[in-house]
């Protein structure tokens, strides 16, 4: 494949001020690259379900919501088309509306699930996961029964001078439990590109853990798009630990469709030397009394540079609502860039949206105090970010992942010791 720019990644759904440089950015994907197409799946084979299974709960989910939407009493918006079916749905509101405005507006009278799932990492970023993951050809489909337990891992390695991407499918029944270990490794020396791409469709009551995991040296390109949907009573929790790769995109989009459905989402990352980590998270509240917890924690050093977009967005209709979102962010260096923009946006009353992030250099008094006892400001920065290492270590699902982490580890010259046992530890 060619040189190839991916334009519009992991674009904030309402703009901001655009000399914060913060509303999108672009992806230059290295040239020449090929498709590998090699990706570890350890997964019961049980587990493996139809490359229609996605679409087919998309299909059936939408049925019921017309079902529900045909038996309740229209709102004002759908009284006004009903009566005024001539009325351009960009007009609704005659005072000027925002392109985000618009957009929600026709979403919310659209009432399409399939029509709103995204990834949040961007169409084009999107679009080439699935070309290079080999989407067409077949995705792997994970599914379970109705009230079963099930685990699975997926491992992507780095393949020098390739493109290696995972496109897959989780689907959850009804009171099912699934728990996805997702790990991004380089044990081998080289440079590409490393990729997710994953839809996930949590049924009613249903329980989804996706985990993912990067140990990527500095020559890799990190490449994370995920969309989820879930259900009425639905619980998804996503862990994203991003700490190599020398640049490292990672979008995520939860559409919280069903009444009281949750999400937790929790990212750890380390930034150090040159490297770049750019975050889009977006949470859709839809159903009643939907809930969602995002929160954010990391350390930067060097001149390493990150930005983190977190966005709720408490649609009309998601009456008892509430979402927050944290980060807590520690900079080891002068010269490192960090922006942060936590957003709420509201379309309903009765509803609860919380934001704040606690950003904080080492200030010069403590520095000065390790470096009289011997410690220089390069080991005092290899401590800080030993501490994520060592996080990642004791939750690491499997012995290949910890010691993932362990390498990594000597390859930044962190002091780091290995802990754990084989147990798995999520």
């Amino acid at each position: 494949m060619g040189a190839l720019t991916l334009n519009h990644a992991n674009a904030m759904p309402a703009a901001t001020w655009h000399q914060l440089h913060m509303n999108e950015t672009t992806v230059d994907v290295p040239e020449g690259l090929e498709a590998a197409r090699s990706v570890v799946v350890e997964a019961d084979e049980a587990l493996l379900g139809p490359q229609d299974a996605f679409d087919a709960a998309v299909a059936a989910a939408q049925a019921e919501l017309d079902a529900a939407n045909a038996k309740a009493a229209p709102d004002a918006r759908a009284i006004l088309q009903a009566v005024r079916p001539d009325v351009d749905p960009h007009d609704l509101d005659i005072p000027a509306l925002s392109v985000f405005e618009k957009r929600a507006v026709e979403e919310e009278m659209a009432q399409s699930i399939a029509g709103t799932f995204e990834c949040a990492l961007g169409d084009e970023a999107a679009a080439y996961l699935e070309e290079v993951g080999g989407a067409r050809e077949g995705r792997t489909v994970l599914a379970t029964k109705a009230g079963a337990t099930e685990r699975a891992t997926i491992r992507v390695n780095g393949i020098d001078g390739k493109a290696n991407v995972a496109c897959v499918d989780i689907v959850a029944a009804e009171n099912s439990t699934i728990t996805l270990n997702v790990a991004f490794d380089s044990p081998d020396a080289g440079a590409g590109v490393i990729g997710l791409y994953a839809r996930v469709f949590a049924g009613k009551n249903a329980r989804v853990n996706v985990a993912t995991i990067h140990t990527l040296g500095q020559s890799w390109l990190a490449l994370d798009g995920e969309g989820y949907i879930a259900c009425e009573d639905a619980r998804i929790q996503v862990d994203h630990r991003v700490l190599g790769a020398g640049q490292s995109y990672t979008g995520l989009a939860c559409d919280l469709r069903g009444d009281r459905a949750d999400a937790t989402i929790r990212t750890r990352y380390l930034g150090h030397g040159d490297e770049r980590r750019d975050f889009n998270y977006i949470v859709r509240h839809r159903g009643k009394k939907t809930t969602c917890n995002l929160d954010a924690n990391g350390v930067l050093a060097d001149r390493s540079r990150k930005v983190l977009r977190g966005t709720i967005d408490l649609v009309h209709g998601c009456k008892g609502a509430e979402g927050t979102e944290r980060e807590t962010v520690l900079l080891a260096d002068e010269k490192v860039v960090n922006k942060t923009i936590p957003t709420i946006l509201c379309d309903e009353d009765d509803v609860a949206g919380n934001h704040g992030a606690t950003i904080g250099h080492v200030r010069p008094e403590q520095m000065n105090y390790l470096m009289t006892r011997g410690i220089s400001q390069e080991a005092a920065e290899r401590l800080f970010a030993n501490a994520t290492l060592e996080e990642a270590a004791i939750n690491a699902p499997d012995a290949q992942v910890r010691a993932s982490v362990a390498r990594l580890a000597a390859e930044l010259n962190v002091p780091f010791e290995l802990v754990g046992t084989d147990e798995e530890a999520m």
